[in-house]
């Protein structure tokens, strides 16, 4: 897979609803529930974070939901997009990029959300070809201020920025010009999917669906 095919299918993947879910799952059994409780919110998109002993599973079982979109997110080396690949995922998602992970993710044919932080890893990734990105960590690393910069010189570049977004910030980063859609967490909080109370996920996934991009 060519970088510039891998970025138009993320692109298409980012345009499917505002927010990502960035998943960090410890028991396979709350997989489908959950995955089912975001598609039915309007979230289609699921990216599973590869943190727990059960990411793999989970991947597996949530790409048997109806409707949704599963990918592995923290993909770190070859091997952890093998597994994802082999796993089920139909995207990936890593916090940064090294020559190896995108080699691997191109030779795999898994379309791939790389992390950038800064203008220089944004050209870097630029340079190989791809042109959507994730931007990581994004309050950490200045927020929608700090995107909205890389905007004038880099219109060329589309991002799901991802780390610290919440309800209450998501629409400083949807309003950008250059931010596709965003990642976040919130949607499906670990005291929730604990107490197994899909009903409430279900209705913070869909106030995360409707999100606008007018600030």
């Amino acid at each position: 897979m060519l970088p510039h095919d891998a970025s138009t299918a993320t692109k298409k993947i980012c345009a499917l609803a505002p927010i990502i879910p960035v998943l960090v799952v410890h028991d396979v059994a709350h997989a489908r529930p959950l995955a089912e409780a975001l598609v039915a919110g309007g979230l289609p998109v699921l990216e599973v974070t590869l943190r727990t002993e059960a990411a793999l599973a989970v991947i597996t079982e949530m790409a048997k939901v109806e409707g949704g979109v599963v990918g592995a997110g923290t993909l770190l080396t070859p091997d952890d997009v093998k597994r994802a690949k082999d796993a089920g995922a139909t995207f990936g998602v890593s916090p940064g990029a090294t020559d190896r992970l995108l080699t691997a993710c191109e030779d795999a044919h898994l379309p791939t959300l790389p992390g950038a932080a800064t203008a220089t890893e944004a050209m870097r990734l630029l340079e190989r070809g791809y042109d959507m990105m994730k931007f990581f960590p994004a309050e950490a690393s200045g927020g929608a201020p700090a995107l909205k910069s890389l905007a004038s010189p880099l219109p060329q570049i589309s991002f799901c920025p991802t780390g610290g977004v919440s309800m209450a910030n998501a629409r400083s980063y949807l309003s950008l010009p250059n931010v596709a859609c965003a990642g976040g967490s919130w949607v499906a909080p670990d005291a929730l999917v604990q107490a197994g109370d899909w009903a409430s996920i279900t209705e913070l996934a869909r106030a995360a669906s409707q999100l606008s991009r007018d600030a």
